[in-house]
């Protein structure tokens, strides 16, 4: 893809970058990234590229493209820099949006559309998220949406016809090696199905043939790797197949209307994308009617597609966010050319959605201070966080007398790049769980008093991600192994008991807790999965 640097594509990689590279580390690790980090990490130590494991256990329920990268970036930067694992996620939101913009100039509308709809989908709460965190889903959605923009030139442009079908089946391929089908289905086809009935594949006869190239290639690059461990591990590849089937029908099951608040996961955006949904309201307002229909079957496609699966999950909606980031652009931008001779019952929603966020800003300074332990270096941070954010609330209300909506939408954007810049080191304040030992003090332990560590009978990825390496368990389904040293180490569950007869031949001490909860114990969140009590056993 090859990008003309103009002043809306640098103001884009811009705001990417304050957005997503920014206070990287200021967020503790979640169970999805001790997952992903602790793959990548083995294949660091163990030499696991493909054969892929965690805490030496294999895992194959997620292709490893993702887990690659992430490797690579902790080869370079340090395994033990949090913002180095974070990176290649950062990277890839980027060119999620670089390749949206890119996608937005090819159709019928203005490049500053296409720059408002890039900075709506940069701030959407659910991009911001998956762009900041270890998480695999924004990788699977960026390469696919390459892949779409160079399908898109394929259908229309008979210039460098195998360019775009070369180019656009190797990111197809990218994206199933980085989470499977999950954008083929989402994405990819709820794209095709509104390109089919808005566009019609007109003049497409002679191009079936790099079509049909594009799919080959693109399924060999994506499912090399399944064949791969099919061959070299068919006994854990079957089983695991079972289970993540199984797990689509019989898992986090919601009913069908689950997704239809889908618009929320838009966050700042919530009100001005469900106005922009209301086609009856909108068709005649907008700037080009052909792609706001493109643009709203392809969202609301993509929803039906999600709901039609039992399995469902609020984070499963960020490719929603992607061409709902197009649609919401029609009524900015139709904002922009009306706003000042809008009535009144018009604008009454545009005072509420950024009146409300201009409120926020305003208010900050004197609710904050309520919630945050504020001490030493954090009273510069909130601070400097109430200053930009009342500024932004003050300025929003200013340009409200001056009718000036694009300069509210500017400082909209601020907004979220002022809370990720100055206000993301705040979290701190909220972390105080007065119990939190962390498991990489025993495996210290451990090393200096040279005994092994086991856990019980299960494990927590963000327990092995702060230990450091594998903790083997003893205790695995039926079966059960006793380790053949006469000293070792035994994490257990608080809700878990050792049964005397299996361990008749040791003494038993119980040595100390460690508790990898960040939060109180008495707020939401603690989560028991993180406390282990553990033990010294010595054989009699």
């Amino acid at each position: 893809m090859k990008l003309k640097f103009h002043r809306y594509l640098l103001a884009i990689i811009f705001v990417c970058i304050l957005i997503f590279f920014i206070n990287l580390d200021a967020i503790y690790i979640n169970i999805m990234e001790a997952r992903n980090f602790g793959s990548a990490r083995e294949m660091l130590t163990l030499d696991h590229w493909l054969l892929t494991t965690l805490n030496d256990i294999p895992r194959y329920e997620k292709p490893p493209l993702p887990t690659w990268l992430t490797a690579i970036s902790a080869k370079i930067f340090g395994i033990e820099n949090l913002w180095a694992l974070r990176i290649p996620a950062a990277c890839a939101a980027t060119l999620l949006t670089v390749s949206l913009y890119k996608f937005l100039e090819l159709l019928n509308i203005t490049r500053k559309q296409a720059f408002i709809a890039a900075l709506i989908e940069v701030t959407s709460f659910y991009i911001i998220f998956s762009g900041r965190n270890g998480q695999w889903d924004i990788f699977t959605h960026s390469f696919m949406m390459v892949s779409i923009y160079f399908l898109f030139r394929l259908f229309n442009d008979d210039k460098k016809l195998w360019h775009n079908t070369l180019l656009g089946g190797i990111f197809f391929g990218f994206s199933i090696l980085s989470k499977g089908p999950v954008s083929v289905y989402t994405l990819f086809l709820s794209f095709l199905i509104a390109y089919s009935i808005i566009y019609k594949f007109q003049n497409f006869k002679r191009k079936w043939p790099a079509l049909i190239v594009f799919l080959f290639l693109g399924l060999s690059v994506g499912l090399w790797w399944f064949a791969y461990i099919r061959i070299a591990d068919p006994i854990a590849f079957l089983d695991i197949a079972k289970d993540e089937a199984s797990n689509w029908g019989s898992y986090n099951i919601r009913p069908f209307y689950y997704y239809w608040s889908f618009f929320t996961q838009s966050g700042i955006w919530t009100i001005p994308s469900f106005v922009a949904l209301l086609y009856p309201y909108l068709k005649n307002k907008v700037s080009n009617k052909k792609v706001y229909q493109f643009a709203i079957l392809w969202t609301l496609i993509s929803v039906i597609l999600l709901s039609i699966i039992p399995e469902k999950k609020s984070r499963y909606l960020l490719p929603v966010l992607i061409p709902m980031a197009i649609n919401t652009s029609f009524y900015i931008e139709y904002l922009f050319r009306n706003y000042s001779i809008l009535k009144l019952k018009e604008k009454w929603i545009v005072y509420f959605n950024f009146g409300l966020i201009a409120i926020i800003g305003i208010t900050f300074p004197l609710i904050a201070p309520f919630f945050l332990k504020l001490s030493g270096i954090y009273y510069l941070w909130y601070t400097l966080t109430s200053i930009a954010l009342a500024g932004i609330g003050f300025g929003i209300f200013y340009f409200f007398k001056k009718k000036k909506i694009a300069k509210i939408f500017y400082l909209t954007i601020s907004f979220i790049c002022v809370i990720i810049i100055l206000g993301f080191p705040l979290v701190d304040t909220l972390i105080n769980n007065p119990n939190y030992k962390a498991f990489s003090e025993l495996r210290k332990l451990s090393q200096k008093q040279q005994f092994e560590v086991y856990e019980y009978k299960s494990f927590s990825p963000e327990i092995i991600w702060n230990y450091g390496e594998p903790i083997p368990i003893l205790k695995d389904n039926a079966s059960f192994s006793l380790p053949k040293e006469k000293i070792f180490g035994l994490l257990i569950s608080p809700n878990d008991t050792i049964t005397s007869e299996k361990f008749s031949k040791y003494s038993i001490e119980k040595v100390d807790r460690y508790d990898l909860n960040q939060v109180n114990p008495n707020k939401s969140g603690y989560k028991d999965r993180l406390i282990r009590d553990f033990y010294l056993l010595k054989k009699k």
